[in-house]
C-alpha cells in the first residue's frame, strides 16, 4: 500500500484537487467567483513557462538529431501519422452519425457574439498570420504558437548547419531545456490547487448548458468520444508497443488528461504531455519535435467535432449530410480545421469560420455551430491533447526507432 500510494500520490493529490473543485462548483457556485484567480495563477504560470520551455525543446531536439536524413524520416513519418488517424477519427464519426442520428437542434443567438471575422481578409492573409509574424516581439505571444514552433524549428536546423562554431550556443541550448524542465516540475507541484479551482469554474460555467437544446448532440459527441478513447487510443498504443505500449500510455496519460480537462487548453498540457512520453519511453528527440508540433496540428477531438458540426448545420437546413460530396469535403474541412484549431481554450473558432466558408453555411446555423463548438471543449481537448504523445509513440514505432524502458521503471509516474 505504502509503495502504491509513493507511486501515484501527485495522480491522487490532483483527483483529490479536481474532486472537491467539482463538488464546488456545483454546490457552492458563489464560492467559485473567489477561487477561480487560484486557477488563473496556474494557468499563467504554464503558459508563461511553455514558450520558452517549446524553443529550447524543438531547438535543442532538431540540433541533436544525428543526420538530415534522420530528421526527414522522422517528419515525414509524423506527417503521415497526423494525416491518417485525423481523416480515420473524421470517418468513424460519419460512421457513428450514420448509425446513430442526432435529431436537428433549435437555433439560438446565445453564441453570435462569439463571432468575430474580417472580411476584407483573404485567405492567403489568414494563412500568412498563422505561419508568421511581422516582429520577432510577437512570436512570444501564445496566440502565434505555430510561428513560434517554426522558428524554434529552424534555430535547430541553423545550429546543425553552424557546426563547431555553434558549439557554445547548443551548451546554451540543452541548459536551458533543463532549466526549463525544472522550472515546469516546480509550478506542476500546484496542479492540485490549480487545477482544482480551474476545473470548479467549468463546472459552475458549463454545468447549466449541458441540458436542453444541445442534450443529443452533445450526448453522442461525449459518449461516441469516450469510446474513441479509450478504444481507438488503445488500439494505437498496442501498434506502436505491444501491450507493453497500451500498459504504459494509460498509466502515465492520466496527469495530461486531468490537466486537459480541467484546462480546456492543449497548450497548458504540453509540458505534462512531454513529461508523460518520456516516461513512455519515447525518445526525448522525437517527443521533443512531434509533440508541440502535434499540439498545433494533431487534434483527434477537433476532428470529432468538426463532423459533428457539419451534420447538425446540415440538419437544421434540412440539406442532406450523407451525399458522397459532402462527406468527401466534410473529411478534407476536418483535416484543415485540425490543422488551424490552435492550442489555447476555445481555439476551433477558426476552423469553424473556415468550415462555414466553404459550405457557405448561411448565419441561421451559425450560433448552434458556436455553441457545440464551445460545449464540447473540455472532452475535445483531452482527445486533441492526449493524442499528442500517442502520436510520438506511433512516430516512434515507424521510423524504426526504439523505445527506452529506463523511464517506465521510475515510481513515479508523472513528476510534478
Amino acid at each position: 500500500m505504502n509503495t502504491i500510494l509513493k507511486s501515484y500520490s501527485s495522480i491522487i493529490l490532483l483527483l483529490m484537487g479536481i474532486t472537491i473543485g467539482s463538488l464546488v462548483g456545483l454546490f457552492v457556485p458563489d464560492l467559485v467567483l473567489y477561487i477561480k484567480p487560484i486557477g488563473d495563477i496556474f494557468l499563467n504560470l504554464l503558459f508563461v513557462a511553455v514558450i520558452p520551455l517549446l524553443f529550447f525543446a524543438i531547438s535543442t531536439a532538431i540540433a541533436n538529431i544525428e543526420s538530415n536524413s534522420q530528421l526527414g524520416k522522422i517528419l515525414g513519418v509524423m506527417s503521415a501519422v497526423f494525416i491518417s488517424t485525423i481523416a480515420i477519427a473524421a470517418v468513424l464519426t460519419i460512421l457513428g452519425l450514420w448509425a446513430f442520428p442526432v435529431t436537428a437542434i433549435t437555433q439560438s443567438n446565445a453564441a453570435s457574439e462569439l463571432i468575430s471575422t474580417n472580411a476584407e481578409d483573404t485567405w492567403g492573409d489568414k494563412i500568412v498570420r498563422f505561419l508568421s509574424v511581422g516582429e520577432f516581439v510577437h512570436l512570444l505571444s501564445r496566440q502565434n504558437i505555430l510561428a513560434f514552433v517554426i522558428f524554434s524549428f529552424l534555430i535547430g536546423i541553423s545550429v546543425r548547419k553552424s557546426g563547431e562554431a555553434a558549439r557554445p550556443f547548443l551548451q546554451f541550448l540543452i541548459a536551458g531545456n533543463e532549466v526549463m524542465k525544472n522550472l515546469l516540475t516546480l509550478i506542476m507541484q500546484l496542479g492540485p490547487i490549480g487545477l482544482g479551482a480551474y476545473f470548479a469554474y467549468q463546472v459552475q460555467t458549463l454545468g447549466p448548458e449541458l441540458f436542453g437544446f444541445y442534450a443529443k448532440p452533445l450526448a453522442f459527441y461525449y459518449i461516441f468520444g469516450i469510446v474513441f478513447f479509450f478504444t481507438i487510443f488503445s488500439l494505437y498504443a498496442f501498434i506502436a508497443n505491444g501491450r507493453k505500449g497500451i500498459k504504459d500510455y494509460w498509466r502515465f496519460n492520466i496527469t495530461p488528461s486531468l490537466t486537459a480537462v480541467s484546462t480546456c487548453s492543449s497548450l497548458a498540457t504540453l509540458p505534462a504531455n512531454l513529461l508523460a512520453a518520456k516516461k513512455m519511453g519515447v525518445p526525448n528527440y522525437i517527443a521533443s519535435v512531434v509533440i508541440p508540433l502535434g499540439n498545433t496540428l494533431y487534434k483527434n477531438g477537433s476532428s470529432i467535432s468538426s463532423i459533428l458540426k457539419i451534420y447538425v448545420a446540415f440538419a437544421i437546413l434540412d440539406w442532406n449530410f450523407f451525399e458522397p460530396t459532402t462527406l468527401i469535403t466534410a473529411v478534407g474541412i476536418t483535416i484543415l480545421v485540425s490543422m488551424v484549431a490552435g492550442g489555447i481554450p476555445n481555439g476551433g473558432f477558426i476552423g469553424e469560420m473556415l468550415m462555414i466558408s466553404v459550405y457557405g453555411i448561411p448565419n441561421e446555423a451559425v450560433p448552434a455551430i458556436m455553441i457545440i463548438g464551445a460545449l464540447v471543449d473540455p472532452l475535445a481537448t483531452i482527445l486533441n491533447a492526449t493524442g499528442d504523445s500517442l502520436a510520438a509513440m506511433l512516430v516512434t514505432k515507424f521510423s524504426g526507432e526504439k523505445f527506452s524502458s529506463a523511464e517506465n521503471t521510475s515510481a513515479e509516474p508523472i513528476e510534478m
